[in-house]
């Protein structure tokens, strides 16, 4: 006779030793990388679809009666010449780490986020509204525009949580409708209410200094001062350790896991999945917003309507790559930073338009919606 577990806590002590959090450290320090295998043969599709994308682009440089090796050599050069070159990738890289892994934690109990945009546009305009209105020491004003942020991001996240939850409307439907709703709002509070005087631009003015966070040029002198790389990416370093952790080594995550794959077991396990739905895309959501932080406090230290350059959507992409992995999301997240400032050099040096090569993205991104499709099938036979 099968009995039934009174709650989630028979099933977390059952389980400790799988939820330890010290598990992947000891694990470091003896020499052995958990999982290691599995997460290589999981990136294996990934690396074809990347090695496909390249050799792709060589082909159309070498139709269009160019030479190919040059093409890759500008690829290298763009990138990694001079730590200057990289500063300028790992920038570009910051915000898609964060909306990978806002993607990602959504994937993991079986939601698809695509409100990542709409969450990090008014993620942003909480930051610079923040930074905006009080001037108080950096310590405190700091901390206070990232938790806003924060607090933004997981609040419009939340929304599609809970009719996805009270209603069972579906996330994507909702996510979608939500970003028309934030492009909106957005664009009408910087455009008729919180626009700088005598600017034509859709800005607010910049946030007190005391509300901005240095760039990394002033702790590293191999980055000359115009590099834009700043502390946000080492916030994005530490929400990659901190996601990895939280997924697969917390009770939260056990949960949150459980739900997404299998939802009738975690019910019988005691498990809310409707609470997990709501706390879930509202912690996809404040990681997206973190996006915004990076944008206003880091680069413009300002709000710019249209910011973004479709980051969320990107993150879906960089998601995918990585295979919903944190750590596989940061090299995902580097290689896109290095394919939009490759897709600008080239452009200028090859006169092969950003277009074309924005359109290898593209297939490239529907090459790993296919491998995921054809994985996932395979995992459910």
């Amino acid at each position: 006779m099968i009995t039934r577990p009174a709650n989630f806590c028979q099933i977390w002590r059952g389980n400790r030793e799988l939820l330890d959090i010290r598990k992947p450290f000891t694990s470091l320090l003896q020499g052995k990388i958990p999982q290691s295998r599995q997460l290589l043969l999981n990136l294996i599709p990934s690396l074809f679809a990347i090695i496909g994308f390249f050799l792709l682009c060589g082909v159309i440089v070498y139709a269009r009666g160019q030479n190919a090796l040059e093409f890759y050599s500008i690829i290298f050069s763009s990138g990694f010449s001079s730590f200057d070159e990289f500063g300028y990738v790992l920038f570009n890289a910051t915000p898609l780490i964060f909306t990978g892994l806002a993607v990602a934690i959504g994937y993991k109990s079986g939601l698809f986020n695509i409100g990542c945009e709409g969450q990090l546009y008014v993620a942003a305009f909480a930051t610079a509204w923040i930074g905006i209105h009080l001037n108080l020491p950096s310590f405190l004003l700091v901390p206070l525009c990232i938790v806003a942020a924060m607090v933004a991001g997981a609040l419009w996240g939340a929304v599609p949580g809970y009719f996805k939850a009270r209603y069972g409307a579906h996330e994507v439907i909702n996510t979608i409708m939500m970003n028309f709703i934030a492009f909106a709002l957005m664009n009408y509070l910087v455009t008729s209410i919180y626009q700088e005087p005598g600017q034509m631009i859709p800005q607010t003015r910049q946030i007190y200094e005391t509300a901005r966070i240095p760039r990394l040029a002033s702790f590293l002198p191999v980055l000359p001062d115009s590099n834009p790389l700043n502390v946000s990416f080492l916030i994005a370093c530490a929400c990659v350790v901190l996601c990895y952790i939280f997924l697969a080594h917390t009770r939260w995550g056990y949960e949150l896991r459980l739900v997404g794959n299998a939802r009738d077991v975690a019910s019988y396990g005691g498990i809310n999945p409707r609470a997990v739905t709501v706390w879930v895309m509202a912690l996809s959501g404040a990681v997206a917003g973190l996006a915004g932080v990076a944008e206003v406090m880091g680069y413009r230290y300002r709000y710019l309507d249209s910011f973004s350059s479709g980051w969320g959507f990107t993150g879906i992409a960089v998601a995918l790559l990585g295979r919903n992995n944190p750590f596989g999301i940061l090299a995902a997240a580097v290689l896109f930073g290095l394919l939009n400032k490759v897709a600008l050099d080239i452009d200028i040096l090859l006169n092969i338009p950003r277009g074309l090569f924005f359109a290898g993205q593209g297939m490239l991104i529907i090459w790993l919606v296919c491998i995921e499709g054809i994985s996932r099938k395979k995992n459910d036979t």
